[in-house]
């Protein structure tokens, strides 16, 4: 995991860019990966954390009808975190997740390990996909930050 952001580390300082973070089930972990590289803060320019609906309303503009049609684990609201995120920073390259890590909280259509992620360079449009993790709570997320780190890695290096 810590290699993995330390490559993010680097293609954004090669690309002269800054990052910023919106997480949700994921708890600040990947923030704490990306500032445990020497350097982070060249490149890293902040971090949100929006555990609940409200903060996602509240620091990142996610419109409360936006959560209240599609829900808080959705490719619509992980998009406008992403966006918010860039929106109320000084960064151009943002990630952002929300998820179900369990053991509670899972539905039939939203089962628990389900994580959304959301990537995106400013000025361009966000990428979403939809994971579903298996393991217990520490397992999702922990797979949801490789998965957030490997994403940014694609997105960092775009031109």
């Amino acid at each position: 995991m810590y290699v993995l952001a330390g490559k993010v580390g680097r293609q954004l300082q090669d690309r002269g860019r800054r990052l910023v973070t919106a997480e949700s089930c994921t708890g600040g972990w990947i923030a704490q990966c990306v500032t445990s590289v020497p350097g982070s803060s060249g490149w890293f320019e902040r971090g949100f954390v929006t555990y609940s609906n409200e903060s996602k309303q509240e620091l990142l503009g996610v419109p409360a009808r936006l959560i209240a049609t599609h829900g808080a684990v959705s490719a619509e609201t992980v998009a406008a975190m992403v966006g918010g995120a860039l929106a109320h920073s000084r960064a151009d390259c943002a990630v952002a997740v929300s998820g179900i890590a369990g053991p509670e909280g899972g539905s039939p259509d939203k089962p628990v390990g389900t994580v959304w992620l959301a990537w995106q360079l400013k000025g361009e449009a966000p990428l979403t996909r939809c994971f579903r993790f298996e393991g217990d709570r520490e397992a999702v997320r922990r797979q949801a930050v490789m998965a957030a780190l490997e994403g940014l890695t694609d997105v960092c290096s775009a031109s």
